[in-house]
């Protein structure tokens, strides 16, 4: 195939994460008719080529009701090395011995499977495991449990719906095995029920927790720049308030000073009506005595 000359055009492409391209090589079926688009040669160097620097990206994994052949879980495997959850929830596991070693896993899934002992393996393939859930299996005795002494991180364990839990003693005795243990079943020796926090992966939740800061951290100055706005908005309202009361204490007042105009007025009126009909009057009794005289 001829590649175009000229530079690539990053931007034109359309990003792909790691779990697209697992979907993707997924879905390939391996044939070996030269026509097809997608023979076997094709999947198997794809995989060779892209599947370790996925794999290693990969933090959290999810794997139930996938069924397991002879123990083993297709595709997975010791590249995921960086993984921290893994959950292998119903997929008919009878014992841990193919499970790979992932030298950063914190949290196993393994409820409602068929184990019934080999835990010893745990220790040297996940040694900084924190979290294991170990409800619905087919667990009997305490003596089971002892090889995770072992796992010097584990603070929390689940055994629900497993047969040990029936002995008698069976909190005491557990936490007397695992010393290192904060959590069974939830409840620590207080039956003090856990929190959330201490549910979650110290490593997953440490950064949603830097994401959640820098999410807020990057709305502080818009919510900053709305809260000044709604402040000024605030004192605008205020000084307008003041100014209408101001108006209208102008207005009332000019009010008042015109009423008394008016009545001033009123009275100078009075008064001036007064004077002419007294000037009038006098007018007219001077009239009258020079008629009287002429007679």
């Amino acid at each position: 195939m001829n590649v175009p000359p000229g530079p690539l055009l990053w931007d034109q492409f359309q990003q792909v994460l790691p779990a697209d391209a697992l979907k993707i090589l997924g879905a390939m079926r391996a044939t070996t008719c030269e026509l097809d688009l997608c023979p076997s040669w094709l999947v198997k160097a794809s995989w060779e080529t892209l599947g370790p620097l996925l794999a290693g990206m990969v933090q959290e994994l999810v794997l139930d009701n996938c069924r397991s052949n002879e123990g083993k879980i297709e595709g997975l495997t010791g590249e995921f090395v960086n993984l921290e959850f893994l959950s292998l929830i119903n997929v008919g596991l009878t014992s841990v011995l193919n499970i790979p070693k992932l030298p950063n896993l914190k949290k196993l899934e393994l409820s409602d499977n068929r184990i019934s002992g080999g835990l010893d393996v745990l220790a040297e393939k996940l040694p900084k495991l924190t979290h294991l859930n170990l409800s619905g299996n087919k667990l009997k005795d305490i003596g089971t449990l002892e090889p995770l002494k072992k796992l010097e991180s584990l603070k929390s364990l689940d055994l629900f719906n497993c047969e040990v839990t029936n002995l008698n003693d069976y909190r005491e005795s557990v936490f007397k095995l695992l010393p290192q243990l904060t959590y069974l079943d939830v409840y620590d020796q207080e039956d003090q029920e856990a929190s959330d926090s201490d549910a979650e992966v110290d490593g997953v939740e440490d950064e949603e927790d830097d994401e959640e800061g820098e999410e807020e951290e990057d709305e502080d100055p818009e919510e900053e720049e709305f809260d000044e706005e709604e402040e000024e908005d605030e004192e605008d309202e205020v000084e307008g308030e003041d100014e209408d009361e101001d108006v209208s204490g102008e207005e009332e007042s000019f009010g008042h000073d015109g009423e008394v105009d008016e009545d001033e007025d009123e009275d100078e009126e009075d008064e001036d009506e007064e004077e002419s009909g007294k000037g009038e009057k006098r007018k007219r009794e001077a009239d009258d005595e020079g008629e009287e005289e002429e007679d």
